[in-house]
């Protein structure tokens, strides 16, 4: 079953509506000015948008026509809210719509970004069950919903991509070295000696924990931010 590719807008908005749902459900359903903020805020977001009501609402219109999101009235208000559809549409669990967020949000991601940055939406105990979420979404029915891109100049570590945009299946992330210009495709290669799968392992938890760091420590510095502007 052929997917329509979103656009940037719709990747933004469809992103920050999974996130809010897993992250503070207790604000969810979504206004369409709470969704605004969502999309625009600073911190967790690769790039930060600077999007209007119209543009949203457009968007979600458009995600709408695609059936992955709703508008809904809660308790009789008077203000329209706005959900995602996904979990309805493709029966998605906690742990994969947790992973699309991140990967909508905040563009391709290694493993262990993965498994730090969907901390406060999904609980992936090991890298091992991070990836084994990511195998299903990659071999989901009509088509692979993330891809594996292939691995940069320099980098010990492959990262991952969603497929909601359609550029893999264009080649847009293909590898010059394969001949049918396809990203990389799943599984990733064992490692079966005991000590080199040790070595891996502690390697990647090493890599979990630097990526969490880097998260808080980019937060801190936006919080400080913040902060210091109230005074200027």
């Amino acid at each position: 079953m052929e997917r329509t590719p979103l656009d940037d807008v719709e990747i933004r908005v469809l992103g920050a509506l999974i996130e809010k749902h897993l992250a503070t459900p207790e604000y969810y359903p979504l206004s369409l000015n709470a969704l605004q903020n969502a999309c625009n805020q600073k911190t967790s977001r690769e790039p930060v948008v600077s999007y209007d009501e119209d543009t949203i609402l457009d968007a979600l219109e458009r995600l709408r026509t695609k059936g992955m999101a709703l508008r809904v009235s809660i308790g009789g208000g008077r203000v329209p809210k706005h959900r995602h559809a996904l979990d309805e549409k493709w029966g998605l669990q906690r742990s994969e719509l947790a992973i699309l967020a991140v990967l909508l949000l905040r563009g391709a991601q290694t493993l262990g970004e993965i498994r730090s940055r969907t901390g406060r939406m999904a609980d992936f105990g090991s890298l091992d069950q991070a990836q084994e979420a990511l195998d299903r979404l990659a071999r989901w029915d009509g088509g692979p919903l993330v891809v594996r891109l292939p691995r940069q100049p320099g980098r010990s570590e492959n990262r991952f991509a969603h497929a909601l945009d359609g550029r893999a299946q264009e080649g847009e992330w293909a590898d010059p070295g394969q001949a049918d210009g396809a990203a990389e495709q799943y599984p990733l290669p064992a490692v079966s000696h005991p000590a080199a799968a040790a070595l891996v392992s502690r390697v990647e938890q090493l890599e979990t924990d630097v990526a969490a760091l880097r998260e808080e420590l980019r937060d801190m510095r936006q919080a400080l931010g913040d902060f210091r502007r109230q005074f200027e």
